[in-house]
């Protein structure tokens, strides 16, 4: 009996090996699905049966424990090393963090002038964006503190999954260039079924290769984590609920080209420039660091 319940654990040697022989490309995308699912559902879960504002206290630790867990700390110490590679866990120099933080903001601005444009062209479809959730019995800062919470959870679990369990192993198959293309079309086919999905198809892929260049140049998840928040703490707040604001308005054919339309024409060009270049002095300062690395292990 003792020898049979051995044989069942996740660690023993033998499952991995099963594991292990499945393609790289179907257990990227889904031990990607699953890692980024699993943070996702515990929020749905716990918003149903715990009241808030306990729920965010709850969910505060069990993000705590996610990324505990999947930067590779805890049982089974046999994919302790894997998870933490998959999670990107590494320690980013001071210019690395600089010039990530900046490409990070950059995203951001590409995300929300994007979707000005697309519903500067398109009529904004109000109705099927709209979240379905009813704030209108509770205060306002704790329907902020839900919406930093929401958009915590979708950043930091879909980082994990898609930029990190999906990818970290396609780019080491693959190489980057497929890794993010890969990992694009999977992020576009996992929000599928939001409603709000339709208009922005490209928007998503476009989003999620942005995300996965910034992983790939930084070698971290942090600086796309706090991207994909912010860029959420927006969504959430504005285009899918009109807790900061409403978008009212009316498409160019309407309207013509205005001054509103090519000042958001020109923040999205600028945004995507400026991320190419800041993503360009990632790489050069992530080099310049390793080669100062090696000059000091040399002379030790």
């Amino acid at each position: 009996m003792t020898d049979s319940v051995k044989h069942t654990q996740p660690s023993d040697p033998t499952i991995l090996r099963y594991w292990q022989h499945i393609p790289v490309l179907i257990r990227a995308i889904v031990l990607g699905f699953l890692v980024s699912t699993i943070g996702v559902f515990a929020w749905q879960v716990i918003l149903v049966i715990i009241p808030a504002p306990w729920s965010l206290v709850v969910m505060g630790g069990v993000l705590w424990l996610y990324w505990k867990y999947f930067s590779g700390s805890w049982w089974p110490k046999a994919t302790a090393e894997a998870r933490s590679v998959n999670f990107r866990a590494t320690k980013l120099s001071a210019g690395v963090w600089k010039w990530g933080l900046i490409a990070a903001m950059l995203v951001v601005v590409v995300i929300e002038s994007g979707f000005v444009i697309t519903f500067r062209i398109l009529e904004f479809p109000a109705e099927a964006w709209a979240l379905g959730y009813d704030f209108s019995a509770a205060p306002l800062w704790l329907v902020w503190l839900f919406i930093i919470m929401s958009a915590m959870v979708a950043g930091i679990c879909e980082e994990v999954g898609f930029r990190g369990y999906a990818q970290a192993p396609l780019e080491k198959r693959y190489g980057p260039s497929v890794a993010i293309t890969i990992v694009s079309i999977a992020f576009l086919l996992a929000h599928l079924h939001q409603a709000w999905a339709p208009p922005v198809l490209l928007h998503l892929f476009a989003i999620s290769v942005l995300w996965a260049i910034l992983a790939y140049t930084s070698g971290s998840l942090i600086p796309g984590m706090i991207s994909h928040i912010v860029a959420d703490i927006f969504n959430f707040s504005y285009w899918w609920t009109d807790i900061a604001g409403t978008f009212d308005r009316r498409p160019i054919a309407e309207t013509g080209i205005d001054s509103h339309f090519i000042v958001w024409v020109l923040a999205f060009v600028a945004s995507v420039v400026l991320f190419s270049w800041a993503a360009r002095r990632i790489m050069t300062v992530r080099h310049q660091t390793r080669l100062e690395q090696e000059v000091v292990s040399t002379s030790v």
